[in-house]
């Protein structure tokens, strides 16, 4: 029955479209749902599921967000790379769109907003559901209200972190232009965060009666996300103050409606505390209770099929995460039905995207002090081996790099050796071929990761791999309890020490956090890491620092970099001292002689011209993916615009709001700081 459900609701949905669509739409991207009969649709709970369902693939992430996915948010930043620059890393490449599909867009939101509409009332007018005339479960009924909360809280999260100042909209409007066009108006940044905590609390109130399957949102994640938001908004609020990208700041394009801005805390430091102490509390609910269920990390890859293996590992590499208490949501994938690239990406090169040396040099030795502490980069000291090979980086370093970072002669493939179906997989792992062009086999940078790469041979079927995708894990309420309660007091408290050294147990690595913390030099620091900087500045809190550097271990390749780097206003440097991104140690090591013809002749052209396969020695003895022909976007490095931490709104939707014609100074909006409202222009700054 759900599938008929769902089957009549998407063709119904269709049909008032057809029939009900007019100008109005385009102001809020509208679609009109007014003929879909809510007696019919929103009286079980299956109905209800239904609908959610239709959602879940829509707003939650899943395997989209990896680093080698097709949306990743750690592609494009210094995690990790392809071999062509991201345009926000360019001065003339990032345009604001006339008219972009996926820019300023509502569809989901309204979508949502119509089913709490027609829900709500039914329901009845409290939590406790007392006038309920919905069939089934009221637990169960609750625990989807509180969903849909859920979806309406990430949604919005999404355009928060694109856009800041937003529109908030809780209920489907009317198909008239004078009150969609006052709806278009944009609510501040720091109201918009407040909205969605609303929501997200909203959402925990009503699921807080059943435990679903962790395939569902539930309530626990519904504080982790709360934990989340509540700290990118504190710390964007904090790191951004007085600049034009906070309410109230010198230049803020807000002031266009709100002249006189007053934040409802008082100031824009008591608006900091409040959501930094949102983001303390929420995070310890969720990490007081799932702090001892880490998944457990043996610290060694498995090599053959005899071997124990390593759950840490597994968690990102098998098809039914229900037992793995750690992953709070995951999405599940079915042979033939629903399936995925990942494996095949992972069993080669990641399709072009690598790992960047900044990146792997981050990762500590087990003793948990810097690589730098132990010689040169190139040679390291004996305990540290130096990088002119993989082997010898991986070598004493955390277990996250060790078991994820693969190594030419490792064994790929562990299970169903000869399943034919596998016909994407490489038995055992090659020299990275960095001169190879192929999207899909090509390796950009050397560093590749087996990170949500399976060792059974059936989930290497094209385009056919079926192994769960995990959405969000219960670990990242333990380093924002950390980070947030940090920039509170600035100081570690019980809880904080607790948590974090329950995430370097994990790692195999020295718990001795002040032996890090002492052993840490900024300026070092700074040369593989953005995060080391907050608005242009190097940090000289360092145990902020390895806080970051935490994150940044644990999650990466998972989507979240970028979030990170933004909050942290960590480009600003940038914009006068262009980054050099860079993988592997190629020139003068042993790793050259990979790149040899049967005749024993290089393979390798590095004269910058349009043939050339890999960046001159000139440069770099590292291999630099942006810089080997002198007609890439950043061959002379990465910069960066302060307009980029924000998108710009497309053109068209300053016309459909303006008063006058398609005057665009008419519209109610007002465009993001630096971004200017003429198609195809670039930023001012």
């Amino acid at each position: 029955m759900k599938s008929n459900y769902k089957y009549i609701f998407k063709t119904l949905m269709a049909m008032s479209i057809a029939v009900a669509t007019t100008s109005c739409e385009d102001f809020l991207d509208r679609e009109p749902m007014s003929t879909i009969s809510p007696e019919t649709y929103f009286s079980t709970a299956a109905q209800l599921e239904a609908n959610l369902n239709d959602e879940y693939p829509n707003i939650l992430p899943s395997f989209g967000q990896w680093g080698y996915g097709v949306f990743g948010e750690d592609k494009g930043t210094d995690n990790q790379i392809e071999v062509t620059a991201n345009d926000r890393y360019t001065a003339d490449r990032w345009k604001v769109p006339h008219s972009e599909s996926d820019n300023w867009k509502f569809e989901r939101i309204y979508r949502v907003n119509f089913f709490l509409s027609e829900t709500l009332p039914k329901f009845g007018d409290d939590i406790s559901g007392a006038k309920n005339t919905i069939s089934g479960s009221i637990p169960t009924i609750k625990h989807y209200i509180g969903e849909m909360y859920f979806l309406r809280a990430y949604e919005y999260f999404k355009k928060l972190q694109l856009f800041g100042d937003f529109p908030i909209i809780e209920t489907p409007l009317a198909d008239d232009a004078t009150a969609l066009r006052e709806a278009s108006k944009r609510a501040p940044r720091n109201e918009v965060a407040r909205f969605i905590l609303a929501d997200l609390d909203k959402a925990y109130s009503y699921m807080s009666d059943v435990d679903l399957a962790t395939t569902r949102i539930n309530k626990d994640l519904a504080m982790l996300v709360k934990s989340r938001v509540a700290l990118f908004e504190g710390s964007w609020l904090k790191n951004f103050k007085g600049t034009a990208f906070v309410p109230g700041g010198e230049g803020w394009p807000g002031a266009k409606i709100y002249s006189n801005y007053q934040y409802p805390s008082g100031s824009i430091d008591n608006e900091v505390k409040y959501f930094l102490e949102q983001a303390v509390a929420a995070a310890k609910i969720v990490g007081d209770k799932y702090k001892g269920s880490l998944t457990q990390n043996t610290g060694v890859l498995q090599q053959s099929a005899t071997d124990p293996a390593n759950p840490y590992f597994d968690m990102f590499a098998q098809e039914d995460l229900s037992k793995v208490s750690e992953v709070l949501l995951w999405r599940q994938y079915a042979r033939g039905l629903a399936t995925h690239n990942i494996n095949s990406a992972a069993g080669r090169g990641n399709y072009r995207i690598g790992l960047t040396r900044g990146l792997v040099q981050n990762f500590l030795m087990k003793d948990g002090t810097p690589v730098y502490t132990h010689g040169t980069y190139a040679n390291g000291d004996g305990y540290y081996m130096g990088d002119k090979t993989i082997a010898d980086v991986k070598a004493n370093r955390d277990s996250r790099l060790s078991i994820f970072l693969k190594e030419p002669g490792q064994k790929n493939i562990l299970f169903e050796t000869d399943n034919n179906e596998g016909t994407e997989a490489v038995m055992v792992e090659p020299y990275p071929s960095i001169t190879n062009g192929d999207g899909e086999r090509g390796y950009a940078t050397g560093y590749a990761l087996r990170k949500g790469g399976s060792f059974n041979r059936k989930h290497y079927a094209n385009g056919g791999g079926y192994t769960a995708a995990v959405c969000f894990r219960a670990v990242e309420a333990l380093l924002n309890y950390m980070e947030a309660s940090y920039m509170l007091t600035g100081t570690l408290d019980a809880t904080a020490r607790e948590y974090w050294t329950a995430i370097r147990q994990r790692a195999n690595i020295s718990t001795d956090i002040d032996k890090t913390i002492a052993a840490t030099n900024m300026s070092m620091e700074a040369e593989n890491d953005w995060g080391a900087y907050t608005a242009g500045a190097i940090l000289t809190d360092k145990t902020l620092y390895n806080i970051r550097r935490e994150r940044r271990c644990e999650f990466m390749a998972e989507g979240i970099r970028y979030m990170d780097l933004r909050r942290w206003r960590s480009m600003d440097q940038l914009v006068s001292t262009p980054s050099h991104l860079e993988g592997m140690h190629l020139w003068n090591t042993p790793m050259e002689s990979w790149y040899l013809n049967s005749q024993g002749q290089t393979i390798l052209v590095a004269d910058g011209s349009n043939q050339a396969n890999v960046s001159s020695k000139d440069k770099s003895e590292y291999l630099r993916p942006f810089e080997r022909t002198s007609s890439q976007a950043a061959y002379n490095g990465c910069t960066w615009k302060m307009a980029h931490y924000l998108n710009p709104i497309m053109v068209k939707q300053f016309q459909l709001t303006a008063t006058s014609g398609s005057d665009v100074s008419t519209s109610i909006l007002y465009q993001n700081p630096f971004w200017p409202v003429v198609a195809d222009q670039t930023a001012e700054k």
